[in-house]
């Protein structure tokens, strides 16, 4: 069908399975360590902030797992999610490229983060848990795993960035519409906390301090756990489910990508797309470039450095070898609140390390740019993340369209905006600006590497 827009999948056709991209690497990644010893942690570790059926699919050596059957009913309200042709763009833009987009806002809260929401939510109420604490930036995280503890009776407290708290006050009252209790972070709530707010009582935050007080939460109530939405192996476990959909998707479309474009911040929306394609590449199936997009504020992947680091500010996690800015480092407060993390995930860091992807960085501006041309061919206002890789998107279409290349393009829309239009409203009376790291600023944050 030479002008079909959306391939979709039937109910039948959801995978049954989630993919470990860890046993088809040549070298398998760097354990994580105590930060006391430095040795490789245990299970017996993550035991007070995670269940154990994570645990283990933070570990497994499986190359699948199954997805439980009460996990599926739920993703049965939403998935499979459609894959578009976005004719539209393509012909705005004048170019041979042929561009897909994998749309993930179809899901109750318009993003990508139910993926793994759910399946967290249903593995800790299984084994006893009444409360689950996390933090979240732009709050598609914490409006995720709301929805999901609603769907499995547990309670939800969510610490969520002061910029993003401040700049989307519709995605509190979203958390709070699905049962969450929801506090501006750093909060006097938590020890971790309070420091922040002694040093800088105006701190707008960060994902590594909020990440700090659910942890300082979690830890010191028996009856809760932690839930992550994003860097974690079993976290990009879970969104895999959106490149093995994009896969069956492909042979209906009869196309084969030549280019993987995803944002990343943590890397959960990337790996989720990209690892099921990287496994076809790894075994001589196909040979796509894959391209992470960062924001030039946050660049973790472009600037940061390779080594061990905790994944919060207060230093409560263990070490994960990871591209980093240093943990004390706090983000502009730019719109793309998703991607505001001060590390990259440690297996996405390691496959980097690998040379099987390549990351750049863009500025703000260049994303909001992109996600209006978007929005007006294809009548969907993306989010200020996944608009990151719509910038990379439109400028490869248009190196097409200078070379005359018919080169197949995929992307993940992990998210609509409709709870971030103010930052389109930003942009569009002109008064955004891009927040570029300066070097001074990146060797201050370095310097804290522990």
């Amino acid at each position: 069908m030479s002008g079909r827009t959306k391939y979709t999948l039937d109910e039948a056709d959801l995978p049954a399975r989630w993919y470990n991209v860890v046993p088809d690497l040549p070298e398998p990644p760097p354990p994580p360590l105590h930060p006391g010893t430095r040795e490789p942690i245990g299970p017996a570790d993550l035991a007070p902030l995670f269940p154990q059926a994570l645990i283990a699919q933070e570990v497994s050596g499986e190359s699948y797992v199954d997805i439980p059957e009460e996990v599926l009913d739920v993703y049965r309200l939403w998935r499979p999610s459609p894959l578009f042709r976005a004719r539209r763009l393509e012909k705005a833009l004048g170019t041979p490229a042929r561009i897909y987009y994998k749309y993930e806002g179809v899901s109750p809260v318009g993003s990508h983060k139910p993926n793994t929401a759910v399946p967290q939510a249903f593995y800790n109420a299984a084994e006893g848990v009444t409360r689950l604490t996390t933090e979240t930036g732009a709050g598609q995280w914490g409006s995720a795993l709301a929805f999901a503890c609603a769907q499995f009776g547990l309670e939800c407290e969510v610490w969520q960035v002061r910029a993003s708290y401040d700049q989307k006050p519709y995605r509190k009252l979203m958390m709070e519409t699905f049962g969450a209790t929801v506090h501006p972070s750093p909060s006097d709530l938590t020890a971790s906390g309070r420091a922040i707010l002694a040093a800088d009582p105006h701190s707008a935050g960060s994902l590594g301090i909020a990440i700090s007080e659910a942890v300082e939460q979690a830890a010191a109530d028996p009856s809760a756990r932690y839930a992550l939405g994003s860097v974690l192996n079993h976290v990009l476990l879970h969104q895999t489910i959106i490149g093995e959909e994009a896969l069956r998707q492909f042979r209906l479309a009869g196309d084969t990508p030549d280019l993987i474009v995803g944002c990343t911040g943590g890397g959960s929306n990337f790996g989720g797309l990209a690892f099921p394609f990287l496994r076809e590449k790894l075994a001589g199936r196909m040979d796509p470039v894959i391209r992470a997009v960062e924001p030039a504020a946050c660049p973790s992947l472009t600037r940061g450095t390779y080594a061990y680091d905790f994944g919060d500010t207060a230093g409560l996690t263990p070490l994960l070898k990871m591209h980093t800015l240093g943990h004390e480092f706090i983000p502009d407060p730019i719109h793309a609140g998703g991607l505001r993390y001060h590390g990259m995930a440690p297996l996405l860091s390691h496959i980097h390390e690998l040379g099987l992807f390549e990351a750049v960085a863009i500025g703000q501006r260049e994303c909001f740019a992109a996600g209006v041309r978007f929005a007006r061919a294809e009548g969907i206002i993306p989010a200020p993340e996944p608009a990151h890789a719509l910038a990379a998107c439109v400028r490869e279409a248009v190196r097409c369209k200078e070379t005359g290349e018919e080169k197949v393009i995929l992307t993940a829309l992990c998210g609509h905006a409709h709870l971030d239009l103010p930052a389109y409203g930003a942009y569009l009376a002109g008064e955004m600006t891009d927040n570029d790291l300066s070097e001074e600023t990146l060797s201050a944050a370095l310097a804290t590497l522990p």
